[in-house]
């Protein structure tokens, strides 16, 4: 079996390959910055660390949004992977039931499987979503899916369900409303919570000035 460090080497290098042409929101940038975040967090917890590494590195190795909706595929390719270089049967498990239940999916979603581990891994993932990243890259799937920025005449839907979720192509700046704020309250560690609390208030000061500027006030 490879030593933890290399494991993680590998995993990267793996990573950055498969993404390598992955939409700009979700490419191996994403991936680095969830990695970083997730180092950050575990830092205040007890967590199997090669657990959440790996679960951070492969969350979104194959985002069902960008495969036509197939929520297998990012499991099985992690599964695929860990099994090459050896990994243990409970690891890879354990991995690919975060990569599974990681994904904010709608407001009515819910999730088959719970563990600090994912716990720190969605954290990490959802503060990759908040902030001024997470507004960039809002924006920059918008555009990806040439949705409109915003129509005053189309309000956000907040009791969506998964499969309404996954298939609205709502403009931009609803996604704020069906999402991004709602993380904030739905942070599981101190650590994730307090840097969601900072990022959420800059996605508010962001929406006031926004909303200022498209009605001339600003």
């Amino acid at each position: 079996m490879p030593s933890k460090s290399n494991l993680i080497e590998r995993t990267i290098a793996f990573v950055q390959k498969e993404l390598a042409t992955a939409e700009g929101g979700h490419d191996w940038f994403h991936i680095e910055r969830v990695y970083k975040n997730t180092i950050a967090i575990a830092k205040t917890e007890t967590v199997d660390e090669e657990v959440v590494l790996l679960g951070a590195l492969l969350h979104d190795i194959a985002d069902a949004k960008f495969h036509d909706g197939d929520e297998t595929l990012g499991p099985k390719k992690a599964r695929q992977f860990l099994e090459g270089e050896g990994v243990s049967r409970e690891v890879i498990n354990h991995v690919v039931a975060i990569i599974e239940n990681v994904s904010f999916k709608g407001g009515n979603a819910t999730k088959s499987f719970d563990s600090l581990e994912l716990r720190v891994v969605q954290d990490a993932d959802r503060l990759d979503a908040l902030g001024a990243i997470g507004i960039a890259r809002t924006f920059n799937y918008g555009g990806f899916k040439n949705r409109s920025l915003y129509d005053p005449s189309i309000p956000p839907k907040l009791d969506m369900t998964p499969e309404e979720y996954r298939a609205s192509k709502a403009p931009t700046i609803n996604h704020f409303y069906e999402k991004l704020l709602l993380l904030k309250d739905l942070m599981h560690t101190e650590t994730g919570k307090k840097m969601a609390q900072q990022r959420h208030s800059y996605m508010e000061d962001f929406l006031s000035r926004f909303y200022a500027e498209w009605n001339g006030e600003a």
